[in-house]
């Protein structure tokens, strides 16, 4: 067993990636340590997350097979000078591909966050096998959009979310706007992929109408897994939402008795160590 692993002595080890202008690490890290106490001492005893800095893996400093879920957080890798996540992406696939194959080979857990589902998508982690490429190009408003959107959660494998647990959450992104050949979208909606879609407060499809939809989106699609449903991206961002005072109206909510006892992003961490305690402990 390696020694890092023994030092911790723990069965569950998260790594957090940051550098190269990801910048929603420390937010991310604190989703998950907080998502850790609503989980009880289990959890806090279990499981550890590290924020580890991609060269640290490049330079064997850090090894993904250490560790059973690995996220790539939001932010603006090497400024999106390129397309959003194009650069990380080649980086990890030349430095750092045989260790995400064997990684992904065991069963482990993956999340992708805004820029981090850029980099999933232009790797290409996602869609895995032979379904097809997608990308994440230019809003239509050709603009930055910071705002909040509705989510429709779909009947899915993904272990992230299930059905019914429709979120609330921010959006910050340029390159936002999902885009598939129509074949390709048929398949992900025909084998379960896709996640999350852009919904009204009710939770009914966006169709496509701005803001609902901020970016143009095809089929409203916000989020999709892979087939065993341990492989997640996502644009909106569940760890800018894991306190009830991150809600943008949690005063209004606050006065009327409404305000929930965490934020709604939480569950999206929750959800993953709730898999990992049951898979690797």
């Amino acid at each position: 067993m390696n020694n890092r692993r023994d030092r911790d002595e723990v069965p569950i080890r998260v790594a957090v990636l940051y550098g190269h202008g990801i910048n929603c690490d420390r937010e991310t890290s604190f989703a998950i340590e907080k998502a850790k106490k609503v989980l009880g001492s289990t959890a806090e005893e279990a499981v550890v997350s590290r924020r580890v800095h991609t060269n640290q893996l490049v330079e064997g400093k850090e090894e993904l097979a250490d560790y059973q879920m690995l996220v790539l957080p939001g932010g603006f890798l090497h400024g999106d000078d390129i397309s959003a996540g194009k650069i990380l992406a080649g980086k990890l696939k030349t430095e750092l591909a045989d260790q995400l194959d064997n990684f992904l080979a065991e069963g482990k857990l993956l999340l992708g966050i805004c820029n981090g589902f850029q980099v999933m998508v232009k790797y290409p982690l996602l869609p895995e096998g032979e379904i097809g490429p997608v990308t994440l190009d230019w809003n239509d408003s050709g603009r930055f959009i910071d705002r909040w959107v509705h989510l429709k959660v779909e009947d899915s494998p993904c272990v992230y979310l299930e059905e019914g647990e429709d979120l609330y959450l921010p959006i910050r992104h340029a390159e936002g706007k999902f885009l598939a050949e129509a074949e390709v979208l048929d398949r992900l909606e025909r084998e379960s992929r896709v996640v999350l879609r852009y919904a009204d407060e009710e939770g009914a499809p966006a169709a496509g109408r701005y803001p609902l939809n901020p970016n143009g989106s095809l089929r409203d699609v916000a989020g999709i897994c892979d087939g065993s449903g341990r492989i997640f991206g996502l644009m909106p961002h569940p760890e800018a939402y894991v306190d009830p005072l991150h809600h943008p109206n949690w005063n209004l909510q606050e006065r009327a008795g409404e305000l929930p006892a965490r934020g709604g992003g939480l569950k999206v961490f929750e959800n993953a160590l709730r898999f990992m305690l049951e898979e690797f402990c």
